[in-house]
């Protein structure tokens, strides 16, 4: 192989790699984490519990067990309508009828 071959092959390995740093979720690296009961109506991550399927199919506002990745160390600190707080582990509260 010629130098300029290595080189080019040699630039490639190195801009792919910074390239799938750079591309890494944050949550990967930490820094979201799951939050139980504070989604919309049909605005939750996926995996939400019985009586939804994924992404988006939460039947109301601030269900229990339907999660919304939000920063680390927000989750149970949000200000919510009527008292609520959200939670890192599912709740029972403002299931769908």
């Amino acid at each position: 192989m010629s130098y300029q071959v290595k080189t080019l092959a040699a630039a490639g390995a190195l801009a792919a790699a910074f390239a799938a740093h750079i591309a890494t979720p944050a949550a990967a690296e930490g820094e979201m984490e799951k939050c139980f009961g504070v989604a919309l109506a049909g605005q939750n991550d996926c995996a939400a519990g019985p009586g939804t399927t994924c992404a988006g199919t939460s039947k109301v506002d601030f269900q229990g067990n339907a999660w919304k990745l939000v920063p680390a160390g927000t989750c149970t600190t949000m200000e919510l309508p009527e008292g609520r707080m959200g939670s890192l582990e599912a709740l029972e509260r403002d299931m769908p009828a």
